[in-house]
């Protein structure tokens, strides 16, 4: 048990840093769209979605299952939002509705990050749960 929570952990790191990277390039495609977003929709995204992982891995590195578990909740918040924002919602942030030029980045980094944001919240519950098998 103790092997696979440690190749989950070591997977866990590399899709929030993966994140991060992929969160810092659709960024850059928002503004390059001149995509605006809200003061609250802009707070969701440096809390929940960049800081959030973030956090979470640097909590889970001393405590494991809280960690874990922000890690999850951030991710799975940070899945619906974007699900709902790129891809459901008639909005100037929806994949189909970017200027041309940035379409391409952009839809690439929004499913990249609905990916990321899916295998990380079911690795990190699966790690808070294996944490609690342990114990």
């Amino acid at each position: 048990m103790d092997g696979y929570r440690s190749i989950a952990r070591l997977w866990l790191t590399v899709l929030v840093a993966t994140h991060l990277i992929i969160s810092i390039v659709h960024g850059t495609a928002h503004a390059g769209a001149n995509v605006p977003l809200s003061r609250a929709a802009n707070l969701f995204v440096f809390i929940v979605i960049v800081a959030g992982p973030v956090a979470g891995l640097a909590l889970m590195w001393r405590a494991e299952r809280p960690g874990a578990l922000l890690i999850a909740i951030a991710m799975a918040g940070s899945l619906v939002f974007g699900f709902l924002n790129h891809f459901v919602f008639a909005s100037p942030d929806h994949i189909a509705h970017v200027a041309g030029q940035w379409r391409t980045l952009f839809a690439t980094t929004a499913v990249l990050l609905a990916l990321t944001e899916a295998l990380s919240a079911g690795i990190a519950l699966r790690v808070a749960q294996i944490r609690e098998l342990v114990s």
